[in-house]
């Protein structure tokens, strides 16, 4: 199993030493001793550090995102790797999404009830790009179920469904209505949402990322692997999708090409 050093965990990822070294000093983070003593971080290591500077980049306390990682690591039970836990920063607080369990204050463990995809761990990515200008009919729909979705999901899902059936090859409402249906988690709905997308829009790379990480969300990670790969394919400066898949192939033992990924995600970060 590759291992890297603090000094490649601030390389790759951008994580001050200071936020690095703080999270093994509370027992967040247990990396082995290599030669002189280095801390030597597995995949799952580097996964959970990169989440944790993704809260620094977005302005939380170093003493928060600890107290923050902390809890969620005690609410996990021994053993149980805190990867599996969706972690975001919500203005200045930290929020987090576990299994069968709606959105919660990493700190004090409020409900938070408006949490949104987008973590940074494994974030389901929306986006406003699209390769032509919808039908009006189609823009009318999209806009409306953006107003829908916090306050009447249901009338959202129905107004983004009516914008894909006024314009097919329409990309937002695929990756609105996808990111609802994972943040409710219908993983196979969103699965076959995204697919329907692609028989439309087989080259949007969006879409082959966001089927991954829903296939990965119900634990079929060869073919979250598989469309992640396709995404590449379209989109080699893909950063993300060269992370995830690094990180399903180091979970599936085949370390060589965890590596290639993950360097190419290196090279991208720099």
């Amino acid at each position: 199993m590759p291992t890297y050093t603090l000094k490649d965990a601030e390389a790759l990822l951008g994580i001050p030493r200071s936020v690095a070294t703080r999270l093994v000093s509370e027992g967040i983070i247990t990396p082995t001793r290599g030669p002189r003593r280095a801390l030597l971080f597995t995949f799952q290591d580097m996964v959970l550090l990169r989440t944790a500077n993704s809260l620094h980049d977005a302005k939380i306390p170093t003493r928060l995102i600890v107290r923050a990682l902390a809890r969620v690591k005690a609410s996990r039970g021994a053993g149980q790797p805190l990867t599996g836990v969706r972690i975001r920063a919500m203005g200045n607080e930290v929020a987090t999404r576990d299994e069968g369990r709606e959105g919660w204050q990493a700190v004090s463990g409020q409900m938070l009830m408006d949490f949104e995809p987008g973590d940074p761990g494994a974030a389901m990515v929306q986006s406003l790009h699209d390769a032509r200008p919808p039908a009006a009919d189609a823009q009318d729909w999209f806009l409306i179920g953006a107003e829908l979705e916090t306050e009447k999901p249901i009338d959202a899902e129905a107004a983004y469904r009516r914008a894909l059936a006024a314009e097919p090859t329409f990309l937002d409402p695929y990756l609105n209505l996808g990111c609802m249906m994972c943040d409710a988690r219908r993983f196979g709905d969103a699965a076959e949402l995204y697919r329907s997308g692609i028989s439309q829009l087989p080259s949007e790379p969006l879409l082959h990322f966001n089927l991954a990480v829903a296939l990965e969300d119900q634990e079929r990670p060869g073919e979250a692997l598989t469309s992640y790969e396709r995404c590449i394919q379209l989109a080699p400066d893909f950063a993300d999708a060269h992370f995830n898949a690094a990180h399903i192939y180091e979970t599936l033992g085949n370390g060589m090409r965890a590596i290639r990924h993950f360097n190419e995600y290196r090279k991208l970060q720099r």
